[in-house]
């Protein structure tokens, strides 16, 4: 059985999420002891658990420790095989981080997945920015996967609706992705939910201002009103390149003004775009459990403590699979040295 510090390098759920993606994927037992130690509520959180589950479904595992404020869980995976994976959130939990552990393993088996939760929540990628950025990226891996935003959820209420499918894996695409040349079109997504259209629209056009201050390329940021459980909104820009797509985001929150929003959705990725590098900061740790089975080489805007703590475990399973040039915090290369086979 492989034993996973939970308490290493950032020490937070992504250690969790990617041990037990890479147990159902490998087939190997893991133990994670010390979940969370160092955070200030230590251990699993209902949202981490909801993950954990979601891969015991896929994989008809055994799992021991799997309960809210839990700080050693076991996982035993047994014979993964493709299903349709329901995951009821009650809360406004990430989607996007269950999401995170499913996909992965989904990726080997395919499949079929409902999640309800939070679609746009502080402290997770918003469900945009997977569906056209993260998406897009492994589609280039040779992953072919379809994400359908049916509702809206925002903190504290919840009640988004995600659905999707993932074919199997048949060809590994290696991923060279190190800088971009030129940026072929800007895009985005700006949301209200359970607020006036003017919401939407002018973080829209605050967001389209501040990129065509620098950037003379064609863009298109559509807007979205709908109705769920609470009112939120949000946007998510990206930057379509010769390469891969960038992207930078903003929540809104009671008594931001939209146009502040927007402005800073459009500065994070502005300085994503700035060093040039192919992969952004967000979408970097993202992809280093597909990498180490695809092989490849990229760029990332910087190195975080995500990126180096997501390495470390999948190196747990797989050995010695990838090399980082730079430093946490600064621009930075990874390169598969040896692709992993299963």
């Amino acid at each position: 059985m492989i034993v996973i510090d939970g308490s290493y390098g950032e020490g937070g759920g992504q250690i969790l999420r990617t041990s037990v993606a890479l147990s159902v994927i490998t087939g190997k037992p893991v133990k994670i002891v010390k979940i969370r130690a160092n955070r200030p509520n230590p251990g699993l959180r209902s949202q981490h658990l909801h993950g954990i589950l979601a891969l015991k479904e896929l994989s008809n595992a055994r799992v021991k420790g799997a309960q809210v404020g839990s700080t050693v869980l076991e996982f035993i995976p047994g014979k993964a095989e493709p299903k349709h994976v329901r995951v009821p959130i009650k809360t406004a939990g990430s989607v996007t981080l269950v999401l995170q552990a499913l996909l992965p393993a989904m990726a080997f088996t395919g499949g079929s997945f409902e999640i309800t939760g939070g679609t746009d929540v502080p402290w997770s990628p918003p469900v945009d920015y997977l569906k056209n950025v993260t998406l897009y990226a492994l589609r280039k891996m040779g992953i072919e996967a379809e994400l359908e935003i049916r509702r809206r959820g925002h903190y504290p209420k919840g009640g988004g609706l995600v659905t999707g499918r993932i074919n199997p894996w048949e060809e590994r695409k290696p991923l060279r992705a190190l800088e971009w040349g030129h940026i072929e079109r800007f895009a985005g997504i700006s949301h209200a939910t359970n607020l006036p259209a003017h919401v939407a629209e002018r973080q829209a056009k605050a967001a389209g201002e501040r990129i065509e201050e620098l950037y003379s390329v064609p863009m298109e940021i559509e807007t979205e009103v709908s109705r769920s459980l609470g009112p939120g909104s949000g946007i998510v820009v990206w930057a379509e390149t010769d390469s891969l797509r960038l992207g930078g985001d903003a929540l809104g929150k009671r008594g931001k003004p939209a146009e502040v929003v927007g402005r800073e959705a459009a500065e994070e990725l502005i300085t994503q775009l700035t060093p040039r590098k192919a992969v952004d900061r967000f979408l970097g740790d993202q992809l280093i459990p597909f990498l180490a089975f695809a092989g490849g080489e990229i760029g990332v805007t910087e190195i975080t403590s995500h990126l180096i703590t997501n390495v470390w475990v999948v190196e747990q399973f797989l050995g010695r699979i990838f090399e980082v040039e730079g430093e946490i915090g600064g621009p930075g290369t990874v390169r598969v040295v040896e692709r992993a086979e299963v």
